[in-house]
């Protein structure tokens, strides 16, 4: 039937609906080690050339489709909790995806939980920060067991019998998966477990209680745990209640006659981010554990672990800054809009360097933490800066993350909205490690709690950070205002996230004078501590060389 339109259809011009243009192709060829300058800058003003080879390699693999292919699976099929057999036997097994494991044994292949106590070389701790750093842009659930599993060894070389029995197997770079006894396998994992349902971070309100068995180092513990990280590790560090106060305990999932012990998974947090790994709230009766330090000083001696999984928290979050910059700038360089590309669009190139300053000043003060480690036993100056400065680190760098990675994922558009891109994943992540091990205020006051117990403290801060005095007159007179700040501490609780803010940024203002790019350094004094800045990225003052800046994070560019 006609309706009496014709055609004439050599004389129409037909263009394929599904032909795709102005699309940014996949971001390959990109080496998350060796084109990072201020993590490959920073390994070698450490001294730490002995690890670029295996460091380069592993960060092409980290930027590769298949370990980007490990995180998507491993994020989409997520852990699993039965709590019984068919039978009906309780077990309390978490299951996961195959990429999942294919993730741990990658990153424990490469030291990210152990290579700070096994390498005798020097700068271990550094070296060992940027595999976490690496293994954290691969994919950072996996990072959780990892972190602490790196954490608690220095808290088992107190004490040199729990040592001797437990650290070969926890610095095996073996991946060993199942509940097994001790001796039956190559290497294991520690979990944690301290917070409660009444308490949150205030562990001292904890209720789980510990009975003595009467051999002196052994207690039955009963009780919950709110959130009990990474539930399939083979120990945990544990928090409880002994007759003489809380007491840290070394807690195994499989007693020493191989029988499991009594360690009652109830359920799997359902988590905003992270979801990778498995959060869990575990019940204790009667559950058998073995005595860690002294009754009665369960915090001291679980604070070494603390404090190696608070830095963790900051590198972790220096990591998601720069994999999220990288594709904003890769996205940028490719995507074109109003006729040119997004990279020559000025006010682009003003957020996209306002995001590397946050990017690059985050990683440095990282690296910088990671330095203090290697040589805390033996300089009290670094002792120092490890202790005041992983709090100020861990409170300022993981509370900046979130706003970089909502910015950075604003440059992609609604490209970045979608499930498809990385995106969403890095953004979900991103309040992690904000509030793991202590949210903001807790870091804070753990600031003051440092000063107040050890005054010399400060004086050791200003003098880390007068260092870059006369490179800078904006970093000089920020000095002078902040030693201002002390002179007065009245209401200091009240203003300590106003006085921690302004102890990081001066940190970190006076690390990229010293080793940091001249473009970076002097844009962030600029508007860090200039005040020519406004109050969202992308409000760098006219004079800055954006391109500069920009190129300086990501080289193959241009």
């Amino acid at each position: 039937m006609s309706l009496g339109m014709h055609y004439n259809t050599s004389d129409m011009q037909y263009q394929a609906t599904h032909e795709v243009v102005n699309q940014v192709p996949l971001l390959s060829g990109y080496n998350a080690f060796s084109q990072d300058n201020v993590l490959f800058d920073g390994l070698r003003r450490e001294g730490a050339d002995w690890a670029e080879t295996q460091l380069a390699q592993f960060g092409a693999f980290v930027a590769s489709e298949e370990a980007s292919q490990w995180a998507v699976e491993a994020n989409t099929y997520t852990p699993v909790l039965q709590t019984h057999d068919r039978s009906g036997h309780r077990i309390d097994e978490v299951t996961f995806h195959p990429a999942w494991h294919q993730l741990m044994r990658t990153s424990l292949a490469e030291g990210a939980h152990a290579l700070s106590w096994r390498a005798a070389q020097p700068a271990s701790h550094v070296v060992r920060s940027v595999v976490f750093y690496l293994s954290s842009q691969m994919e950072a659930g996996h990072c959780c067991p990892l972190s602490m599993t790196h954490a608690v060894i220095p808290v088992l070389h107190s004490y040199p019998a729990l040592a001797q029995l437990w650290e070969p197997l926890l610095t095996s770079t073996t991946y060993d998966v199942g509940l097994r006894p001790a001796g039956e396998k190559q290497g294991i994992l520690c979990g944690m477990g301290m917070t409660e349902k009444q308490g949150g971070s205030d562990v001292r309100a904890n209720t789980t209680r510990a009975i003595p068995t009467g051999d002196g180092q052994s207690y039955l513990l009963s009780g919950h745990k709110w959130f009990c990280s990474a539930p399939m590790c083979d120990i945990f560090l544990v928090l409880a209640q002994a007759p003489k106060g809380l007491t840290c305990f070394l807690l195994p999932r499989i007693l020493p006659d191989g029988t499991r012990n009594r360690f009652f998974i109830q359920r799997l947090k359902d988590k905003l981010g992270n979801r990778s790994n498995a959060s869990s709230e575990v019940e204790f009766e009667q559950t058998w554990a073995m005595r860690v330090g002294e009754e009665g000083r369960g915090v001291r001696t679980i604070i070494e672990m603390v404090n190696h999984t608070r830095l963790d928290c900051a590198i972790g979050s220096a990591a998601t800054m720069r994999q999220s910059l990288v594709y904003a700038i890769h996205h940028a360089t490719h995507r074109t809009a109003f006729g040119k590309l997004l990279l020559h669009q000025p006010l682009m190139q003003n957020v996209l360097a306002d995001l590397t300053l946050e990017s690059e000043a985050a990683t440095i003060t990282a690296l910088r933490l990671a330095h203090a480690c290697d040589h805390a036993q033996d300089d009290p100056h670094e002792a120092s800066i490890k202790r005041i400065g992983t709090a100020i680190a861990k409170y300022w760098i993981t509370k900046r993350c979130p706003v970089h990675v909502a910015e950075a994922l604003e440059c992609l558009g609604g490209n970045g909205y979608v499930e498809e891109h990385v995106m969403p994943r890095l953004y979900r992540e991103a309040p992690l490690n904000s509030v793991w091990e202590g949210a903001g205020n807790v870091n804070c006051l753990d600031v003051l709690r440092a000063m107040a117990k050890e005054p010399a403290i400060v004086e050791v801060y200003f003098a880390e950070i007068a260092r870059a005095k006369g490179r800078d007159a904006r970093f000089d007179r920020a000095l002078v205002a902040l030693q201002r700040e002390f002179s007065d501490l009245t209401a200091i609780e009240l203003r300590a996230r106003r006085l921690v803010e302004q102890m990081a940024l001066l940190l970190q203002a006076a690390l990229l004078l010293q080793y940091g790019y001249v473009l970076v350094a002097d844009a962030f004094c600029a508007s860090r501590l200039g005040g020519d800045w406004g109050k969202a990225f992308g409000t760098l003052p006219p004079a800055t060389d954006m391109m500069g800046i920009i190129k300086h994070a990501l080289p193959q560019i241009g």
